[in-house]
């Protein structure tokens, strides 16, 4: 991306999805001046509510990689592959790519390489042949859309991101401040495993301090674990109101996946 655009402020974004995470980025990001296209795999049509509320331009899959300086993937993990093969060959090498997927085997399925121990976004950059700055992946939509403060704020949440280009990690952190929220650079793509569902920092809306404290010693080996029981109490839920709800999903998370509050 351009130099001077970082600089500035102001970027050319392409968001691939429009689900929950992915509607609220559009939202803000549209907020804080950032020129926004977006693209799903239901066509422009349904892209047309957001794009008559927002300035974000509905576009096709082909359109949404063309002339951007970041792109944002927030598709459910198992749509990569099939999404690679339509996008990869359209991405310059400047676009900074933001992952904000999360492996869910009740809705991806069994995928080996997971399972094995590789990194979700290892993963995903390795289908899209491109390095990916992991990012946003850790938030309940609610609190995307209901918590973010403003800079130097005592409570702000803090988000981790991951990546192994220290440039492309200051253009995210950029973002997530413009969305609301302190970002930590935790590490490259490889140390991403940190922020995956199971982990105390996984959808526990933390400070930057407590983040750090948590960061430290992350264990591995349960992680798969403790995310499914975290998703049961999910699955237990029917919300009325879902924005109200995260509040519950936070507390239950932060016990499940004994997050440190001191």
């Amino acid at each position: 991306m351009l130099l001077q655009e970082f600089k500035s402020g102001k970027m050319k974004i392409g968001i691939i999805g429009a689900g929950q995470i992915g509607s609220a980025l559009i939202r803000q990001y549209t907020k804080t001046g950032h020129q926004v296209k977006m693209a799903n795999a239901s066509g422009v049509e349904k892209l047309k509510p957001l794009e008559n509320e927002t300035t974000a331009k509905a576009v096709t899959l082909d359109e949404v990689t063309r002339d951007i300086d970041v792109l944002v993937i927030s598709i459910p993990f198992v749509e990569i592959p099939g999404l690679a093969g339509k996008i990869a060959p359209g991405i310059s090498d400047h676009t900074v790519i933001i992952d904000t997927t999360n492996y869910y085997p009740i809705r991806d399925g069994h995928i080996e390489d997971i399972e094995k121990g590789m990194a979700e976004s290892v993963w995903v950059s390795r289908h899209l042949s491109r390095p990916v700055v992991k990012a946003y992946n850790s938030i309940l939509a609610g609190s995307l859309i209901e918590a973010g403060l403003p800079n130097d704020s005592p409570l702000r949440i803090a988000l981790p991101v991951s990546g192994d280009d220290k440039q492309a990690k200051k253009i995210v952190a950029s973002l997530v401040n413009d969305s609301g929220f302190d970002a930590l650079d935790i590490g490259n793509l490889s140390d991403s495993w940190k922020q995956q569902p199971g982990s105390p920092v996984y959808c526990t809306d933390l400070t930057l301090t407590r983040l750090k404290r948590n960061l430290r010693e992350v264990p591995k080996e349960v992680l798969p674990e403790r995310r499914e029981l975290a998703l049961q109490f999910i699955l237990e839920q029917n919300p009325s109101n879902w924005l109200d709800w995260r509040k519950d999903c936070v507390e239950n998370n932060r016990m499940v996946y004994q997050t440190d509050l001191r």
